[in-house]
């Protein structure tokens, strides 16, 4: 490894304001040629822990989780107060999937330019979705509400879920994956108390008031917790662990000069099993590796099946005659494990390798869904909350991992633009599963539609098995009782 001792004179990354970022730094360069910034403790550059660049982006998708995950539970009130069908009030929720994934790549985009700093790119998003919370109480149109809710709130949704997911993963470069999980999680399960809120306290004599006071809450936690977010500079590195050496594996192979030690097994570990990327992929050359199309038309399929569970859940528990409280439990219990799922699986990709956890979670979505439809047939309730349990780990904790896996594979300098296209793929995801959901719903009943998201779901496993590392030498077979370097899939 090669090092050159520098001192940093600019503010790259900072918001303004905070703590004084003048530290000394060196810029170390391993054996494939990619940087790594050392020198700089998180408190030099933030003025207290990085830990906080966790604890507020979770927050912040605690906030904004009501809008995706509790919106089933009220949309028999809102048809009722606004004279909507139930396809309009998919649709809506469609639309909002739609741009709420869609402004993941140009804000991502703007970001790294420096046009849009994380900071006001979250403070956009709190009035946005403020303005969505609104038009949904107020307005009977559903060409407005689409307008509203579904553009406006799922471009504030969608600006302020791109910005916490792509903080924690460039403060936590050694260890994302359980880090990007439980900030991940808080988009799920910080929406339980709405959906018990919407199945019992909520009808046509108070939604527009309780709506309004869910967006004055989700402007007043997101905006709160945006006056501390700050970007660390490009290529940084915790200086506690040495950056990876660049070996043909891509494990660390020591301690390079001008490196601290590994002070952090854990870190290291994860390291091992996940090795960084080769170098810093611009998102033309993450598209002409062929594995940024692969990871989107997975999330697309994947995240089609996520959503139709989300939009269908309760509707189905009613349809086979389970009452309400099963039907308010199964998505309350989707809601919670889903946000579980993320963080537990985020952190175990650290240990199994993302991709092998990836493949995991995946197929227990889809076997879920036939579960599902099993529980049905047979009018077991408990099943019926077991297989919803499944379903909401599965459709919950691949995102994170697709989030871990993108940097992994191409690098942090450029991941708010890479994430946001791997993530782009919902925005397709948002119209099957729920508006062209409701109609194989209504052509195929749901046994048809659930055995079809099934299917679809073991498909996207399939497509994630073909995913590799790009640059990344494939292990080869041991010679002479040699071990692989590496025990994930590839």
């Amino acid at each position: 490894m090669s090092t050159e001792t520098d001192r940093d004179e600019d503010r790259n990354g900072d918001d303004g304001g905070g703590a004084d970022r003048r530290a000394g730094y060196r810029n170390v360069t391993d054996g494939k040629g990619r940087v790594y910034r050392i020198g700089e403790s998180d408190r030099d550059l933030l003025g207290h822990s990085r830990k906080l660049m966790v604890y507020l982006p979770w927050a912040a998708m605690m906030a904004i989780s009501v809008s995706e995950y509790a919106y089933g539970s009220a949309e028999d009130t809102l048809s009722r107060a606004h004279g909507w069908s139930q396809s309009d009030t998919f649709w809506i929720l469609s639309v909002w999937v739609f741009f709420q994934a869609g402004i993941a790549f140009p804000a991502g985009w703007l970001r790294e330019r420096g046009v849009l700093t994380a900071r006001w790119a979250m403070y956009l998003g709190s009035v946005l979705c403020l303005v969505g919370f609104v038009a949904l109480a107020h307005v009977d149109s559903v060409a407005l509400a689409l307008c509203g809710f579904g553009v406006v709130g799922g471009l504030g949704s969608g600006l302020i879920y791109a910005t916490c997911i792509n903080m924690v993963g460039k403060w936590f470069p050694e260890r994302r994956g359980a880090k990007t999980g439980f900030v991940n999680g808080g988009f799920a399960y910080g929406a339980l108390p709405f959906i018990f809120l919407f199945n019992y306290a909520f009808d046509t004599s108070d939604y527009d008031e309780m709506l309004d006071l869910i967006g004055v809450y989700v402007l007043v936690v997101v905006a709160a917790c945006a006056w501390f977010f700050r970007d660390p500079p490009p290529n940084w590195w915790p200086p506690h662990l040495a950056p990876p050496a660049g070996t043909p594996d891509g494990t660390p192979d020591g301690t390079p000069d001008g490196a601290a030690p590994v002070a952090d097994r854990r870190s290291a570990a994860s390291l091992a099993k996940n090795p960084p990327a080769v170098r810093q992929f611009t998102p033309k050359e993450a598209l002409r590796s062929g594995m940024l199309p692969l990871m989107w038309l997975s999330v697309v399929l994947t995240a089609g099946v996520s959503i139709f569970g989300i939009s269908f859940q309760v509707d189905y528990a009613r349809e086979v005659g389970f009452g309400p409280l099963v039907a308010a439990s199964s998505m309350g219990v989707m809601s919670v494990v889903n946000g579980v799922g993320r963080a537990v699986m985020g952190w175990l990709s650290d240990l199994w390798g993302r991709k092998t956890t990836l493949v995991f979670v995946i197929v227990v979505l889809g076997l879920a869904q036939f579960g599902v439809i099993w529980a049905g047939n047979v009018h077991s309730q408990w099943l019926f909350l077991v297989f919803a349990f499944l379903s909401g780990f599965g459709g919950g904790a691949f995102y994170p991992l697709f989030a871990t896996l993108t940097p992994d594979y191409f690098g942090e300098n450029y991941n708010a633009t890479n994430y946001g296209l791997v993530y782009s793929g919902k925005l397709i995801s948002g119209l099957f599963g729920g508006g062209l959901g409701s109609m194989v719903v209504g052509a195929w009943g749901y046994d048809g539609a659930y055995a079809l998201a099934g299917g679809v779901s073991l498909v996207a496993a399939g497509c994630v098995l073909l995913l590799r590392q790009p640059g990344r030498e494939r292990p080869r077979a041991a010679v002479a009782g040699e071990r692989p370097a590496s025990r994930e899939l590839i």
